[in-house]
Parts: structure tokens; sequence; C-alpha cells
């Protein structure tokens, strides 16, 4: 653990606490301080200017990442009859009605996403205590309650996320992995970044994107300028 303590804090020395970096330059020194063995992953965090405590200021949605999260994403779908055929030719990791209901109701959790067909809602709702606190509901906000099950799975594989603004007003998205390089790391922050700036809420007044920070698992956080954000779509 020494060892460890150490790199991190030769990490940390190469960022500079006061300063709020430009994009670009944030993506290039957060590689630079990589210091681990394994594939990290890199994680963005935004304080924006809203209350989430007010409905008409949350901050809530989908984005594909045009290079994905560099994670295996395993999808459950409910459905039944023909749509659970469906959902397994479309690439589903596992699909059904009932009987994988029951399961997961004993415990079984070994899948990242879920889509339900709009019919299978009444049974999946039984699942809320479980699959609600750990994100796994389906909701057609997010585009998980839907009849189009090849497009929704594809979209989940192909690296779609979602995002959801925490009751301190932070929304945490992961935007990729250490070995995606420079280029690629830096067009999913940019599309993060655009399509949150996009769903600023209107009753949300004065600065909305308070403060940014990019770090890799294990490493420092790195500030990014609100101001660069702030100017993105402008570009």
């Amino acid at each position: 653990m020494a060892h460890q303590g150490k790199k991190y804090t030769e990490a940390k020395s190469k960022v500079d606490r006061t300063k709020r970096y430009e994009l670009e330059e944030g993506v290039k020194l957060l590689l630079e301080t990589h210091y681990t063995k394994f594939d990290e992953g890199v994680d963005l965090a935004i304080r924006l200017g809203v209350d989430p405590k007010k409905s008409d200021q949350m901050v809530r949605g989908t984005v594909v990442l045009p290079h994905g999260t560099g994670k295996k994403v395993r999808v459950l779908v409910f459905a039944k009859g023909v749509k659970e055929k469906d959902a397994l030719d479309a690439g589903a990791d596992y699909a059904g009605a009932d009987e994988l209901i029951e399961k997961i109701s004993k415990g079984w959790l070994d899948f990242d996403k879920a889509i339900a067909t709009p019919d299978m809602m009444g049974s999946v709702s039984k699942l809320g205590k479980i699959l609600g606190p750990r994100g796994l509901m389906p909701n057609p906000k997010v585009g998980t309650v839907t009849f189009e099950l090849e497009r929704a799975i594809k979209e989940i594989k192909a690296g779609k996320v979602e995002f959801k603004v925490e009751k301190a007003g932070i929304v945490h998205v992961t935007v990729g992995k250490v070995s995606f390089g420079f280029e690629r790391l830096l067009e999913n922050t940019k599309t993060l970044l655009e399509v949150i700036l996009r769903a600023k809420p209107p009753t949300s007044k004065g600065v909305y994107f308070r403060s940014i920070a990019l770090s890799t698992t294990m490493g420092p956080g790195i500030k990014i300028n609100p101001l660069y954000a702030r100017n993105v779509l402008k570009q």
C-alpha cells in the first residue's frame, strides 16, 4: 500500500489544485498521471446549478457515447412470446418473463441493464425495491420501456449511458477507459457535455455548469474550466 501511496502522491503532485484546466489539457494530464497497471475507467463529475428537489429542475437522460464506455454490458430484457425471441436475436444476454422475475426476486442480479416491453411493466414493477436502488428499473424516460427492442439493445451495447443529477446537484458518468487514448476520451467527454448542456431546465437560473472534474478510478481529480463547457455548443 505504501508503494501505491507513493505513486498516487507523485501523480497528484503533477496536478495544480488551484487551476481550472482547458478540456484538452485536462485529458492529456489525466493520461500522463495514470500510474496503475490495469485499464482504469475515466469518470466525469459535473456540479450543476440546479435544485434536484424541485421536479422541474431534475436533469436526467441518456447519451450514446461515440466510442462507448469500454465495458461489456450485459443486457436483460423482460419480454414474452415473439418479443422474447426478438430480444435474443438482437443481442440480449437474457430474455424472458415470469421465470426471470422469479429468479431476480430470489437475489440473482448478473446483468448491467434491463429493458422491458410495456406489457411486462405490471409484473416488473413488483421488483421495484430490488431493481430501483440499483438503477436497473426499466424507465420509459430513458428508452428502456419499449417495443423497439433491437434499437434499445444495440444502443446500450454500443455505449448508451444514463445520467441523472444526484441530491447534491452532481452528475457522475463514466466516459471511457485510459486505453482509449486522447482523441477518443476527448470526443466522448465533449459529446456528454453537449447533451447535459442541452438538458438544462428552463427554470435553472444563473450558472449551470458550476464545476467539472475528470479522474481515473485511482487517480487524482483534475478540475476543468466550466467556461469551456458553457462554450461547447457555440463552437
